[in-house]
């Protein structure tokens, strides 16, 4: 039998240190091949209890969007940051993934004691502390990923119907085989599909395949 994690055991920790504005951060959209990275901080009251609430991967869609709406009622503060397809394609998407999170945190009403981050660390001047499978493990980072995922879903959502070839709704910008073989029949659309990604940048190579929007 799986023990069950303490998603406040970081929290709790730094509690114990007088520290309470806690920002989760965490991010959604590394590896799609279209839109945005979003990126979101969420500060929690202190000792918060949020049943059920985990890596929003984990959860549905009408889950995701109930625990938003709850986290967005009880939190502290909140804040969004995004990096453009242009920004991915000119700094790399590590690089773009760690601009959005400071973004995010820039967006915050209230400026935190301590970072919990997902995976990372950023060159920022805040205590912080990079947790891997964060948002499995920390009840702010697990905030932060639902935040951003619902943010970012719907974003991918105003793009599927704009250019309803691409099932962006569904599929949120990844690399499905319906995407590629959208990609193969319509080719792609400048910005809204990462250049520097593969099969895009290969198309862009090959003029005959690739055909810009």
């Amino acid at each position: 039998m799986c023990k069950e994690v303490d998603l406040l055991q970081f929290e709790k920790g730094l509690y114990k240190q007088n520290i309470e504005l806690i920002a989760g951060v965490d991010e959604v959209g590394r590896g799609p091949l279209a839109g945005p990275v979003v990126a979101a901080a969420v500060i929690l009251p202190k000792n918060a209890k949020l049943e059920g609430v985990n890596d929003s991967k984990k959860l549905t869609a009408e889950k995701r969007a109930v625990y938003h709406n709850q986290i967005i009622e009880e939190a502290v503060a909140v804040g969004i940051g995004m990096t453009s397809v242009a920004e991915i394609d000119e700094v790399n998407i590590l690089q773009a993934t760690k601009l959005a999170m400071k973004r995010a945190i820039a967006k915050l009403s209230i400026a935190p004691e301590y970072l919990l981050i997902d995976h990372l660390t950023l060159d920022i001047d805040l205590p912080q502390l990079g947790i891997t499978k964060g948002d499995a493990k920390s009840l702010s980072i697990a905030a932060a990923s639902i935040v951003a995922k619902v943010v970012r879903d719907g974003l991918m959502k105003e793009l599927g119907e704009k250019y309803p070839y691409y099932s962006f709704e569904t599929n949120a910008g990844y690399g499905t085989t319906a995407h590629r073989e959208a990609l193969k029949k319509h080719g792609y659309i400048a910005g809204v599909h990462r250049k520097t990604f593969e099969p895009i940048k290969s198309m862009i190579v090959d003029s005959k395949q690739g055909r810009l929007f």
